[in-house]
C-alpha cells in the first residue's frame, strides 16, 4: 500500500519556502494532498506543531506516518521517488553543480530576504534597494548566468528543475520589487514566473482572502500596485 503524501505549507502570497516545496512535488508528478495553515493569523502555532510532529516549520512532507521537513529533503525525497521527473540534471556534474546552487540560495542571501519578503499581491516600483540586497543580486547574476549561457536556456540546466524551485521565489522578489537585473537574469526569472506551476501557484495565492493589507501599506510606504500581476494576463 503507497504512503499518503501530505505537504503541510503556509499562505500562498507570503510563504516563499511553501513555494518550493509545491514545486518540487508538483514537478514530480506525484499525487499529494496539502494542508495549509495561515501563517500570519493568531494561533496557528499549535495546529502547525501539531501537524508537522513537532517541527512547526513549512515545508513538511508527512509520507504515511512519517516526516520529512527542510525543503532540501523534501526536494530529495520528490527526486528519489520520481526519478524520470527529472528534478535533478541528468549528468553527474551538472547535477552536483545544482545541488550546489541550491544549498547556497538555502543558506544565503539574507538580506535579499529580509528586505524584499515574497509577496504575491502587489508590486512595490517605488521600492530603493539597499545595496546589500543589490550586492546579493549581482552574486545571484554570477551564480545563474555561466549556467544559463552553457545550457542555452530557459533555465539553469535546460528543463526546469528543482534547483530552478530553489529560485523561484527570488525571481518572484525581482518581479515585486522591480529589482534591476541583467537582460539573461531577466529572461530566465520572466522563464520562471511563465512557468506553468508558478502561474498556478500565483493564481491561487491571488484569490486568498486574508492579504494583510496593512503589511503591504509599511512595505511600500503609501505607494503599491494592489493584485497587479500581469505576467498571469500573458
Amino acid at each position: 500500500m503507497t504512503d499518503t503524501l501530505t505537504l503541510v505549507l503556509g499562505n500562498r502570497t507570503y510563504s516563499s519556502w511553501s513555494l518550493r516545496g509545491w514545486l518540487f512535488l508538483a514537478q514530480s508528478g506525484l499525487p499529494f494532498e496539502e494542508e495549509m495553515f495561515w501563517l500570519d493569523e493568531p494561533g496557528y502555532r499549535e495546529g502547525l506543531l501539531a501537524a508537522t510532529g513537532g517541527i512547526g516549520t513549512v515545508p513538511t512532507l508527512r509520507v504515511g506516518s512519517r516526516v520529512i521537513s527542510e525543503s532540501m529533503a523534501v526536494a530529495e525525497y520528490a527526486a528519489e521517488a520520481a526519478p524520470d521527473a527529472g528534478l535533478w540534471p541528468a549528468d553527474a556534474l551538472d547535477r552536483a553543480e545544482a545541488r550546489s546552487l541550491a544549498a547556497r540560495m538555502h543558506a544565503g542571501f539574507t538580506d535579499l530576504r529580509r528586505e524584499c519578503p515574497m509577496n504575491l499581491s502587489n508590486r512595490f516600483p517605488d521600492f530603493k534597494p539597499s545595496d546589500a540586497v543589490l550586492a546579493d543580486v549581482a552574486k545571484l547574476e554570477a551564480m545563474w548566468e555561466p549556467c544559463l549561457l552553457r545550457s542555452g536556456g530557459p533555465f539553469l540546466f535546460g528543463a526546469f528543475g528543482a534547483v530552478d524551485a530553489f529560485f523561484a521565489p527570488v525571481a518572484a522578489r525581482i518581479y515585486t520589487f522591480c529589482l534591476p537585473v541583467s537582460d539573461v537574469a531577466k529572461a530566465y526569472t520572466d522563464a520562471i514566473l511563465d512557468h506553468p506551476l508558478m502561474r498556478q501557484w500565483i493564481a491561487d495565492a491571488t484569490e486568498e482572502q486574508n492579504v494583510q493589507r496593512e503589511r503591504n501599506d509599511r512595505l511600500s510606504k503609501g505607494g503599491y500596485l494592489p493584485g497587479d500581476w500581469p505576467i498571469l494576463k500573458r
